[in-house]
Order: C-alpha cells, then sequence, then structure tokens
C-alpha cells in the first residue's frame, strides 16, 4: 500500500525533541526490522541529541514521522572540514518510492554544504539492492567498493 504526500517538512531535531527522535528510532526498526531491539533509555538519547557531533533530521507529513536520518560528524586531521557519516536513513513504507528519500538526503547535502563540511557519504551493504540502487538513483559523486571490518567488544560468550 502506497500513500501518496505532497506536503512534508523536514526538521533538524534539537535537545528538546527527544519524543520524536523516539518515534524516529521506531521507524528504523520497523524499515530496517530489527526484531531483537529495546529503545534506548531517555537519557542517552537525550545525550546524542545534545552531543554537536550528532545530528538528526526528520521527515514529518501532518505531525507524523515518516522519515528520519542521523549523522555522526567525523573532524578529520588531513583537513579542516569535517565530514558526514550518514548511518540511517530511512523512509516508512508506505511513504516509499516517492521521492521523499531524495528530498531528505538532497537537504542533507544543503545542510551540510552551509556548514562547511567537506563531503557526506553513506554506505551500504552490497546484497541490500534497494539501498544500493537508492544511493545510485541520487548521483552521488563517487561510489566505493569496501569492505568493514568489526570487532565486537564485550560479547558475552
Amino acid at each position: 500500500m502506497s500513500t501518496s504526500i505532497n506536503n512534508i517538512s523536514i526538521k533538524k531535531l534539537q535537545k528538546d525533541d527527544l519524543q520524536i527522535f523516539k518515534e524516529m528510532i521506531q521507524l528504523f526498526v520497523d524499515v530496517f526490522e530489527r526484531e531483537t531491539f529495546s529503545m534506548p533509555k531517555s537519557d542517552h538519547l537525550q545525550k546524542l541529541l545534545q552531543n554537536d557531533a550528532f545530528y538528526a533530521f526528520c521527515v514529518l507529513a501532518e505531525s507524523k514521522v515518516i522519515g528520519g536520518i542521523t549523522i555522526y560528524v567525523q573532524e578529520q586531521y588531513y583537513v579542516n572540514k569535517p565530514l558526514a557519516y550518514i548511518y540511517d536513513l530511512a523512509i516508512a513504507q508506505p511513504y516509499q518510492r516517492q521521492g521523499i528519500g531524495k528530498k531528505l538526503l538532497l537537504h542533507i547535502n544543503q545542510f551540510c554544504r552551509k556548514n562547511g563540511f567537506e563531503e557526506t557519504y553513506v554506505p551500504a551493504e552490497k546484497d541490500d539492492n534497494q539501498a544500493v540502487d537508492f544511493y545510485r538513483s541520487t548521483k552521488p559523486a563517487y561510489e566505493q567498493e569496501v569492505i568493514h571490518f568489526s570487532y565486537v567488544l564485550n560479547k558475552k560468550t
């Protein structure tokens, strides 16, 4: 089922937007089908919203969260401009494939350009065809194929 939407707004979350942030996180959980997720404590999420190295933007349709994006700011030592690492970007299923994700990404790129970032970048899992196709459709400056190595710390055995 698709829901047509023309009147959307994009909101940069502020420190007092904890409830909207939680709604956005729940949207990520639903879209990414994270079955074993439990919402972090409010004080942790509040700390993130107050962190200058973290941004969260949500897409609203009539006060309802229908999308969102989170960004971590990475300072560099090669140049004086930071990078914007897009961690999560999702649009609720009924609103997908209507250009909302592209509008959100364009908004973020404009925000970052205006605020002196060198570039934005986002990882996509190679086998996530929908994500790869989406990001390719946004006409990125370039695409790299990389392998990420993760180390789970304090894993219970």
